[in-house]
């Protein structure tokens, strides 16, 4: 199985860009989307739907903001919208799609980057998908959570870590966070289960030239259960084409 994680920056814009005609050609089974940042009846066109794929959307009630969406060329058993949160299932985070005893997720994390005010409410998302992470745990379900995650997990995840150490996305308190969900909660990173380079980015600032000198950021993952671990077989960033600020994360499974 082949999973494709994206943030597209607005599926409308990405379509511009000719994300739909690369969607075909990657021999995916199941496309994550984040940042979407339409209602459905902006995306009613054929064009937002590809051929041979089931196509699930969850929006924000805000307009131009957020949203989720997952394409599946299986149809899944049942799709599951938001995470039972009063607070952030409104701004479009959350969409699972159940295969069987295989759940696959889109997730969009909250960036504090703007002010402080989006840096507490990212906290209060953590503390959220924290108990949630924990039940995924206690299900007895296996589980690919794809997406945005906003946080860079350790110095070789982004190219100038130094001066970003009290920046949002890595501060001590997000990194700690991650480290308690791939040590003690138990969850994997599948990308650096099978690559280990560094300077492997998937988003880069439009400021000054981060694109072309590779100045990024590894914020875009696909989390899976440690019983998945062994199941991951390759990894990789998609590069040669741009859709958005940020990069396709491909990763493939054997299950």
């Amino acid at each position: 199985m082949r999973i494709v994680s994206l943030n597209l920056n607005g599926i409308r814009a990405a379509a511009r860009k000719g994300f739909y005609n690369w969607v075909p050609r990657q021999s995916a089974d199941i496309f994550c989307l984040q940042e979407v940042r339409a209602q459905p009846e902006q995306i009613s066109d054929p064009l937002y739907t590809p051929r041979n794929f089931h196509c699930y959307h969850e929006p924000a009630e805000r307009k131009g903001y957020s949203g989720v969406a997952l394409f599946s060329r299986e149809e899944p058993d049942d799709v599951i919208k938001g995470f039972r949160s009063a607070e952030f299932d409104p701004e479009g985070r959350y969409i699972e799609a159940r295969f069987g005893k295989l759940s696959v997720v889109s997730v969009y994390m909250p960036s504090g980057s703007s002010k402080e005010e989006r840096q507490l409410a990212k906290y209060r998302f953590m503390d959220e998908f924290t108990q949630h992470l924990l039940e995924i745990k206690a299900s007895g379900r296996d589980f690919v959570i794809c997406g945005d995650w906003n946080i860079a997990h350790k110095e070789i995840d982004l190219r100038n870590w130094k001066p970003n150490q009290k920046n949002s996305g890595f501060l001590p308190e997000e990194r700690a966070w991650l480290d308690e969900v791939f040590g003690k909660h138990e969850f994997v990173d599948a990308f650096r289960e099978v690559n280990k380079k560094p300077d492997q980015y998937t988003w880069w600032s439009n400021r000054g030239r981060a694109w072309d000198n590779n100045v990024g950021w590894r914020i875009d993952y696909q989390v899976v259960n440690d019983k998945l671990r062994n199941a991951v077989t390759k990894a990789s960033i998609y590069k040669r084409k741009r859709f958005s600020d940020h990069a396709p994360l491909i990763v493939d499974y054997d299950f």
